[in-house]
């Protein structure tokens, strides 16, 4: 009787040692995870500021009134060369 005991309890202190063992592999392995999420959020905040920065560079009126003049041959309206139109009595 005490041989099947001991028996019974060497295989679960070998159970509880394998879940243990299993257990420290896993949070090893989300940690390394955690790690690069954490470098992909600092890595994705650096693209969002550099987009705000874009943006705002880039949708300024006088660098949009600069690529009409350049790349559009637009020019300024002026009021000589404005035409109003008026309604017409019938």
């Amino acid at each position: 009787m005490n041989g099947k005991i001991n028996i019974v309890l060497a295989a679960l202190l070998v159970g509880c040692a394998l879940s243990l063992v299993n257990a420290q592999f896993q949070a090893r392995n989300l940690f390394i995870e955690l790690g690069k999420l954490e470098q992909q959020a600092r890595q994705l905040d650096i693209d969002w500021s550099q987009l705000q920065l874009d943006q705002s560079t880039l949708g300024t009126n006088a660098r949009i009134e600069q690529i009409a003049r350049d790349k559009l041959d637009m020019t300024p309206l002026t009021p000589a060369r404005t035409q109003y139109l008026t309604e017409g009595e019938q």
